[in-house]
């Protein structure tokens, strides 16, 4: 018996012919990428999606851009904000319910380059490989912003944190205002993307309930000085677009980031340290109401007198009217009786000059009888 076999009669086994134990392989996920939601519209909103295809540069300068590098260069070249719209280019002052700006149902205006640049990648059906070349590309932060705004809108809800968790830390800085003026870095745009749905004056695709829980979870782990952001509650029965403060909420969460970073002292961006955006936020959140209730009700004290006023001209203007057709009755009815007695006088002549025919006919007839008679 060789020592193989002795081995093996004792219950031992030789290590060259044990199995090796591997831990779990992490899936390797296909080139092709799936979409999520509706496969026509990008999950975008429809006004928006109207506008692009409708527009001139989508359907005549994109249409000749077939591959995916052509449309990395057109980005490159032409796309100098993130939102939605061209500056100055779509009006909401003055609408109100489902006009108006932050629902994104409203009046449009000129869309802008980076959406229609947006929904060509999307006409490509981008694979997995060219998103990740998106969201790591060197030349630019707008292609990169591009490329995770696509991930955004096409993405399952459960798959956002895989995609941006590497991210969620990157300091390049992208302005993402049309017209300049509202810095951020591409880190916490990322963070906007997870935790808000507005996005300027549009809205991104809803993320069901316990995703969205997870998603804070992992937020509040990742970054424990600043508890994610909430969706703040809405009125129930009340208008659906907020009250206009000054502006600086018509924008969504993108304008009260810049906003922070323009106003803080030493100009860091949000999320710095564990004081910054968040505690500010909710303390303005706490002091607004009242402010609200006293504008709301200097609001209704000036409709008030306006309505007071507009009645009060009203009711002259009636009076107004009122006695002028007074004089004007007045005027028609003597008017009419003129004219009667004219009728009346006239009659009266016509019926004298008939009188007076028959008076003389009768006259020469009585002559002419006399005559005759004398003759005979």
């Amino acid at each position: 018996m060789d020592a193989n076999d002795e081995n093996s009669w004792n219950g031992e086994e030789d290590d060259s012919e044990r199995p090796i134990r591997q831990g779990p392989k992490k899936e390797k996920k296909g080139n092709t990428l799936p979409i999520w939601g509706n496969e026509r519209t990008m999950n975008m909103n429809p006004l928006i999606l109207t506008n692009i295809q409708s527009s001139h540069y989508f359907k005549v300068n994109l249409y000749e851009l077939k591959t995916y590098h052509e449309v990395i260069d057109e980005i490159y070249y032409k796309v100098q904000h993130m939102e939605p719209w061209e500056k100055g280019s779509r009006k909401t002052a003055g609408q109100t319910g489902m006009c108006g700006g932050v629902r994104g149902v409203g009046a449009g205006g000129i869309v802008s380059t980076a959406y229609c640049l947006l929904y060509k990648l999307f006409t490509l059906k981008l694979t997995r490989k060219q998103v990740n070349g998106l969201i790591t590309h060197q030349d630019s932060p707008y292609i990169r912003g591009l490329g995770f705004m696509y991930i955004r809108y096409t993405q399952p809800p459960a798959d956002l944190w895989d995609w941006y968790d590497e991210y969620l830390e990157d300091e390049e800085e992208i302005d993402v205002k049309a017209g300049g003026g509202q810095t951020m870095t591409i880190g916490c745009m990322l963070r906007i993307f997870l935790t808000k749905l507005e996005w300027f004056s549009t809205l991104f695709p809803r993320i069901p309930v316990p995703i969205q829980q997870s998603l804070e979870k992992k937020m509040s782990e990742r970054f424990p000085h600043n508890a994610p952001i909430r969706q703040p509650p809405r009125n129930v029965g009340g208008p659906s677009r907020p009250v206009d403060r000054g502006g600086d909420d018509g924008f969504g969460e993108a304008e009260k980031f810049s906003k922070h970073r323009r106003d803080s002292p030493n100009g860091g961006p949000p999320f710095s340290d564990g004081s910054s955006f968040l505690r500010d936020s909710y303390r303005e959140r706490d002091v607004r109401p009242q402010k609200d209730r006293d504008v709301r009700d200097g609001d209704r004290s000036r409709d008030r007198d306006r309505d007071r006023d507009r009645d009060r001209e009203r009711e002259r203007h009636r009076d107004r009217e009122r006695e002028r057709d007074r004089y004007k009755g007045h005027g028609q009815s003597r008017d009419r009786s003129r004219s009667r007695d004219r009728e009346r006088e006239r009659h009266h002549g016509r019926d004298k000059d008939k009188y007076r025919e028959r008076d003389y006919r009768e006259q020469h007839t009585s002559r002419d009888r006399h005559r005759s008679s004398s003759y005979r």
